[in-house]
């Protein structure tokens, strides 16, 4: 395994992405054209997975952390919602942002399971012997390790994939390559001189797209919800909702469990139910109130589909 070396040097005013001022309205639904906040910065895979879902003309509005993307998406001033990565197929869940879901006031209205594929870029005329050095997320590089042992190359960890193309494109390095998207490549003019690089190619992370309550309209042949709830401490009490689920014929995909601040060890549980029509979930919903302590309905939506 190579040394990685960790860089916070890239020259941010250079480099980084200029949130635009809000033009106002936006779409109210997945076939418009909106703005969205996004974790990363332009031809980051956040923004990959809001094309695909949104189309193509969507604007995003590239955000540092997740914190700043939910707050965004929750100003209808600012933006029409937002794009947040919830869990890798590898990595697992990504716990903080569960957290700051139940925080903010945002729905759920549809979800994108997007294959993560990691390319070597570089500009236009370098070639492989020309490479000293490969810029990426520590993610990225961790991903990549089996293609990068095979060379002697310097890796230097960066904040962001899409970042550290922009870098090379804007130094126009000729000794510096890039771990990141396709999308990064189009929009900063890089060669991918090796594609598909990661180790694993099975790699998928779930997308969650997101709107404010007031904005958010009824997903037409939703199959597919997020509930959190959270149960006392009597015994079987657990149990008794997951038995009201299955008995209701509904798939549970997901089942997370959450400490509840400031209480004696009690949990809150994430559930991903999947049903065949909305009135089956809606039943199954009532079924299990009285059963449970608190339950709070985060989104349904259409299941997403592995692209």
């Amino acid at each position: 395994m190579k040394d990685i070396k960790k860089t916070s040097d890239i020259p941010k005013k250079e480099v980084g992405v200029q949130i635009a001022s809000p033009k106002g309205g936006g779409r109210e639904g997945a076939g418009g054209v909106g703005r969205f906040s996004i974790q990363g910065y332009e031809g980051s895979f956040h923004q990959v997975a809001a094309q695909q879902f949104f189309g193509k003309n969507v604007e995003v509005i590239p955000c540092a952390t997740f914190r700043e993307v939910v707050k965004i998406a929750g100003n209808k001033k600012e933006s029409d919602g937002g794009v947040m990565a919830i869990e890798n197929s590898i990595a697992g869940s990504i716990l903080a942002n569960y957290n700051l879901l139940q925080k903010s006031k945002l729905k759920i209205i549809g979800e994108i399971y997007l294959q993560i594929r990691q390319n070597l870029l570089v500009n236009p005329g370098v070639k492989l012997e020309d490479i000293r050095e490969v810029h990426s997320h520590t993610m990225a590089l961790q991903q990549c390790y089996d293609f990068l042992d095979k060379y002697k190359w310097k890796l230097v960890e960066t904040d962001d994939t899409a970042l550290s193309a922009k870098y090379i494109h804007q130094h126009k390095s000729k000794h510096v390559a890039a771990i990141a998207s396709n999308l990064a490549a189009e929009l900063y003019n890089l060669n991918m001189i090796a594609p598909d690089i990661q180790t694993l190619k099975n790699n998928y992370t779930r997308f969650l797209m997101l709107q404010r309550v007031d904005n958010a309209k009824p997903v037409e042949q939703a199959d597919k919800a997020s509930v959190n709830f959270h149960t006392d401490h009597s015994r079987g009490s657990l149990a008794k909702v997951l038995t009201k689920i299955a008995e209701g014929g509904i798939n549970l995909s997901k089942l997370q469990s959450f400490p509840i601040p400031g209480s004696d060890f009690k949990y809150s549980f994430h559930a991903d139910m999947e049903f065949d029509f909305k009135e089956q979930f809606n039943k199954v919903i009532e079924q299990i109130k009285p059963l449970t302590a608190g339950l709070d309905i985060y989104g349904i939506y259409k299941k997403g589909l592995w692209k």
